[in-house]
């Protein structure tokens, strides 16, 4: 997708929060035909909308849970409606949440909420004459869940390419692992415990001082056809 030749329409998840807000900073002065930021934390989305150091000329705000289908529908009729179009998008999969002495079974993971917000982004981007380009960020502990956040870009970008859309990801934060002594345990000593170690899914990319609003950026307006790719940020094992 061209955006030398586009005035990108962007659309950022989880806004309010400190990652999202940083996105929104970071990609405001470029997203030229306008700016949508999304949370369920209508206080905090206003901030990060009032905190652009340089918004475009239309900045719009909508405060829904990204795990309803039908808010959903919602927003993506005022997309169509207000802006015609979709170009870019960051999906913020939602912070874990704080501890709690209450169960709440029917509430969505982390991963669900994206592949909930997925299906309606890419479905707007589906029709655009220039494609598009998603990025997902979601914890690095994400990375060995069943099904993992590698399973949700690997199919969400081939069934995407169909329409010139991309979608990478940012693994953020550090990967859980089990402790070298426990490693050292179950495989049989500490030369088995370091080649298990070697054998575990490792950051697939490190940036050091990087921001990741920054790489979220270059994912989005990057010239390269790069589609399917989950950097992890930040990550790694401690032993």
């Amino acid at each position: 997708m061209s955006f030398e030749r586009l005035q990108p329409v962007a659309l950022i998840t989880g806004a309010a929060s400190a990652l999202g807000g940083a996105c929104a900073s970071a990609i405001a002065r470029r997203a030229e035909g306008g700016l949508v930021l999304a949370d369920s934390n209508e206080p905090g989305l206003e901030a990060a909308a009032d905190g652009l150091a340089f918004p475009p000329e239309r900045v719009s705000t909508l405060a829904f849970d990204a795990a309803s289908e039908a808010r959903w529908a919602d927003a993506c009729a005022f997309i169509k409606s207000q802006y015609g179009r979709l170009d870019w998008a960051v999906i913020n999969a939602p912070a874990a949440p704080a501890a709690t002495d209450l169960v709440q079974w029917d509430a969505p993971s982390a991963l669900e909420q994206v592949i909930l917000s997925l299906a309606p982004v890419m479905d707007l981007m589906r029709h655009n004459a220039g494609g598009g380009a998603i990025v997902i960020t979601a914890p690095a502990a994400a990375l060995s869940a069943r099904p993992g956040l590698l399973d949700v870009v690997r199919a969400a970008a081939k069934e995407a390419a169909s329409y010139d859309v991309r979608v990478n990801a940012l693994a953020v934060g550090a990967a859980e692992a089990p402790s070298f002594q426990e490693l050292a345990n179950s495989a049989g000593g500490e030369r088995a415990a370091f080649s298990a170690l070697e054998a575990m899914p490792t950051p697939l990319a490190r940036y050091a001082g990087a921001a990741p609003a920054r790489l979220i950026d270059t994912l989005l307006s990057g010239a390269g056809a790069v589609s399917g790719v989950t950097l992890v940020v930040d990550a790694g094992y401690a032993i």
